[in-house]
């Protein structure tokens, strides 16, 4: 999640910046409205950096840290700002820096496992122009985008839409459809995703070796569809999370592995944990049927129900099959959502 080095945006020379700067403004300005309403710069007001500070006895500090920075949107007009959730899963204290170099505290809103969407809210109003929502669904392949993190003209860059698949992650993590890019913008966590009509059409997730799907060299961004914040939004607001029981969730991380499926990791006090399930274990099935591949194996446990429901898994450790009967439960009750200290 830190700024890798696949680019040096700052070393860009001066002229070629400049360059690159006029390009993006012609390309995020070519439709008539906009190109009568903003400049580059107003556009791109919206995308703030954020600093968050995590409760030191919370779950994730051990894989994320306790002070987590990246880039937030802000949304609307009373300084509500959506980022990638963890930046701010677990925290107690949160603070923004906006392109003019205001920094203005923040409070902890909401925070979505399934979408990995996280909100926060400044204590007052930022008296900036909120960004335009567009719709992930209408962008294809091979459209050119541009990303843009927090930090100004410097932070953005052209990209293109390289695929639209499903993505899993091996912390029980599974997007039917995301959005990837190339080339790699390298502060990725929390950037925006913006379509040539200057509209917000994702937030930034990750960065993998392989952004094509080519099983090639091309490194680029995975990307949250916008389309995923509506259906929840509301909720985030009221509850600050999603209402309902949620999906079972193990506490386990699992990896494929030469056509097998092997735990990595176990969440110490969590239900996989409680049941036995220990690292190195390979999954043989799960409710009764084979499974190899992570979508699958994510999918036949969701398929059990709600949170809360009783996961049988059999696994093979020195060639000695177990079975378990895991009592699953919603993941965002295992971590310190609201605790203080």
């Amino acid at each position: 999640m830190r700024n890798g080095r696949w680019l040096n945006l700052r070393a860009v020379p001066r002229c070629l910046k400049s360059i690159l700067m006029a390009a993006l403004a012609a390309m995020l300005l070519s439709t008539p409205a906009l190109a009568q309403t903003a400049t580059l710069e107003e556009l791109i007001s919206a995308v703030v950096k954020i600093k968050t500070h995590i409760n030191p006895e919370g779950r994730t500090v051990q894989g994320l840290g306790r002070d987590r920075e990246g880039s937030g949107i802000l949304i609307d007009a009373d300084g509500l700002i959506l980022t990638i959730g963890y930046l701010m899963v677990e925290a107690y204290a949160a603070e923004i820096t906006t392109n003019d170099g205001r920094t203005v505290p923040a409070s902890i809103v909401g925070y979505d496992h399934e979408t990995g969407f996280g909100l926060l809210r400044t204590i007052e109003p930022l008296k900036i122009k909120p960004f335009p929502f567009g719709k992930a669904a209408d962008v294809k392949e091979k459209d050119v985008v541009v990303v843009a993190s927090g930090g100004g003209a410097s932070m953005v860059v052209p990209a293109q839409v390289v695929g639209k698949r499903e993505f899993v992650g091996n912390w029980e993590y599974l997007l039917d459809e995301a959005i990837f890019t190339a080339p790699a913008h390298p502060a990725w966590s929390g950037a925006a995703l913006i379509s040539r009509e200057g509209k917000l059409i994702g937030v930034g997730s990750l960065i993998v070796g392989d952004a094509a799907g080519t099983k090639g060299h091309n490194p680029g961004n995975v990307f949250v569809p916008i389309d995923r914040l509506a259906p929840i939004l509301g909720d985030l607001l009221s509850e600050g999370r999603p209402s309902g029981p949620g999906r079972p969730w193990l506490g386990m991380n699992a990896d494929e592995t030469h056509g097998r499926l092997m735990v990595g990791r176990v969440t110490p006090g969590g239900p996989a944990d409680k049941a036995g399930v220990k690292r190195g274990d390979v999954i043989v099935s799960v409710n009764g049927e084979a499974t190899t591949s992570l979508p699958d194996f994510y999918r036949k446990i969701w398929s059990k129900g709600a949170a809360g429901a009783v996961i049988g898994l059999d696994v093979r450790n020195n060639n000695t099959v177990q079975h378990f009967d895991i009592q699953s439960i919603n993941r965002l009750d295992h971590l310190k959502l609201k605790s203080t200290f």
